[in-house]
């Protein structure tokens, strides 16, 4: 991925001078220095590039190589992702023996698509090993705030996010302009080298890291002929392909269908508008009569339509989830809803904590339904966990609405564990994208634990400093148990405990009571077997301090 390289059109702003700056190769004085080289000189050049690079990661993989079965493994070193984007984990394994069977992933892994299939066969027996081929993509984004590393960690989340959706990322870049350009997004000389660079890339898609306007996107693809979309449309296509449930699916759809209502276009030219007017006048005269382009009218209608029906069937599908969840409250089970960013290991931390055997994938956006499992503490009370779908920057203002019905786990718990990759380059970043979200739900107030996962490979002085920023937080890692002891201490310290203190005396023949005391909704703190029967002294919730009211012991 390249970075940077200087404009060319009047109206983009000069990268400053001590940013390094590289550009497309054959562009400036470098591209001069290479055509001076022969054929031979040139690919020796390549080969030794390549080999540092391969040798370089082969070292990366040798050092970060852990023993998933082994929880006492030793964390190894720290060291920057190479040849891959940095949303996405560099371990050499995926899954642990708390993970499961894994079948769904199976499933999803059926058809994998691969780069650089030709369509002129070797040998007929490949017809029945045939794969998708990748879509070809091109990156580009703008750098209007921030340093130059913040723009670059958002192209390669973005590199993370087109891979994720199945296409081979070819090239980026970065263009320093303090806002976006009204016509081109980039600007018309960043434009024209984007089409260069799709062209020598031989790219079939274009990728703008952000989001734009129907105008923009129509005016960018006359430039760079080819298909351009944005950051929105992209994840909404990963959502697209990894919503199971009815109710994903459904949620999925309704976004896609408002971003693509104001997005829709009609035949250009070839079929102009309706106008009216006397013949000669300014309303169009001869020839420009007739229906127009009615043809986008019936599509939007149809596409409301739609919407209609899909918030009616999300509306129906409300109430079941709301009776679940009024069954825990009534039942008085604490919530505890796992959140965080894409990535960042909240699957893997429901396994190892419940051995749910949810999927896991080292991909963002790998699952969507959230998942509801009970647990318990060490002393027996008994808590739910809910894996619930992950964030990730500037996320889609309609995925949000779509998704409310499910955020609302969020908001309703009594506890968040707000799951964070500690070995992310930007794991403030992540927290902060996290906390926007929570406030539009309004989950602001439910109290909150960090969990800084990954910390086998993350750097220690990056734990350090978000522990010194993050007081109520909790180091561990969700692959090999690391701190699983100390995050189950702090989740059994802060869900709510049963608030009624009660003494009883139980007879002996009355062993269903006292059954029901070592369940999940009451805490025994001491418990004696006198004469007359058991003495527990006892916390229970509300509703069971009224079925053991009879034997309660007064004075």
């Amino acid at each position: 991925m390249s970075n940077p390289s200087a404009p060319h059109g009047s109206d983009d702003a000069n990268v400053p001078a001590n940013e390094p700056t590289t550009g497309p190769v054959g562009s400036g004085s470098a591209g001069n220095a290479a055509s001076d080289l022969s054929v031979a000189e040139i690919e020796a050049v390549i080969d030794r590039i390549l080999a540092k690079d391969i040798a370089a990661s082969r070292a990366v993989r040798a050092e970060v190589r852990l023993d998933a079965e082994d929880p006492q493994a030793t964390p190894a070193p720290s060291h920057p992702i190479i040849g891959q984007a940095q949303a996405v984990s560099n371990l050499t394994f995926e899954h642990s023996s708390f993970d499961g069977d894994q079948t769904e992933l199976a499933e999803r892994n059926a058809l994998r698509r691969r780069a650089g299939l030709s369509t002129e066969l070797e040998d007929v027996t490949e017809v029945e090993y045939r794969q998708l081929r990748l879509e070809r993509v091109v990156l580009a984004g703008l750098w209007s705030t921030g340093t130059m590393a913040d723009a670059e960690n958002s192209l390669r989340e973005l590199a993370a996010l087109a891979e994720t959706a199945g296409s081979e990322v070819l090239d980026g870049m970065v263009q320093r302009r303090a806002k976006p350009d009204p016509a081109t997004y980039l600007g018309t000389g960043k434009a024209e080298e984007l089409k260069e660079i799709v062209h020598a890339t031989g790219a079939d898609t274009v990728i703008i890291d952000g989001d734009l306007a129907p105008s923009q996107r129509r005016t960018l693809e006359e430039v760079v002929k080819v298909k351009v979309i944005d950051r929105t449309a992209l994840i909404l296509d990963i959502f697209a392909q990894h919503a199971q449930s009815r109710e994903g699916r459904a949620q999925v759809e309704l976004a896609q269908m408002e971003y693509l209502l104001p997005r829709l276009r009609g035949w250009g030219e070839s079929m102009s508008r309706q106008a009216g007017g006397r013949v000669g006048t300014a309303g169009g005269g001869i020839g420009s009569r007739g229906p127009g382009e009615t043809k986008m009218e019936l599509d939007r209608r149809k596409i409301r339509t739609r919407m209609a029906k899909l918030r009616r069937e999300i509306a129906a599908m409300k109430p079941a989830r709301e009776t679940k969840r009024a069954n825990r409250k009534r039942n008085s089970v604490p919530s505890v809803a796992i959140a965080g960013y894409t990535n960042a290991g909240k699957s893997s931390l429901l396994n190892r904590l419940t051995n749910a055997g949810v999927l896991v994938e080292n991909a963002l956006f790998a699952t969507l339904d959230p998942t509801v499992r009970k647990t318990e503490t060490a002393d027996g009370l008994g808590y739910t966990l809910v894996d619930t779908v992950g964030f990730v920057r500037s996320l889609p203002t309609q995925l949000v609405e779509a998704f409310r019905s499910t955020l609302e786990e969020v908001a309703d718990a009594d506890l968040i564990l707000h799951i964070v990759d500690a070995s992310h380059p930007d794991p403030e970043g992540q927290i902060s994208a996290v906390r926007t979200v929570f406030a539009e739900v309004g989950a602001l107030k439910i109290p909150e634990i960090i969990i800084l996962n990954k910390v086998d490979i993350a750097d220690p002085l990056v734990v350090q400093r978000l522990r010194q920023r993050e007081p109520r937080s909790v180091e561990v890692s969700a692959r090999t148990g690391q701190g699983m002891e100390g995050l189950l201490a702090a989740i059994s310290d802060a869900i709510p405990r049963p608030g009624v203190d009660l003494t009883l005396l139980i007879p002996y023949d009355r062993g269903d009571v006292l059954n029901r005391l070592h369940g999940s909704d009451a805490e025994i703190l001491s418990i004696e077997h006198g004469e007359t029967g058991t003495v527990a002294h006892v916390r229970v919730r509300d509703d069971l301090a009224a079925e053991v009211a009879p034997f309660v012991q007064h004075g």
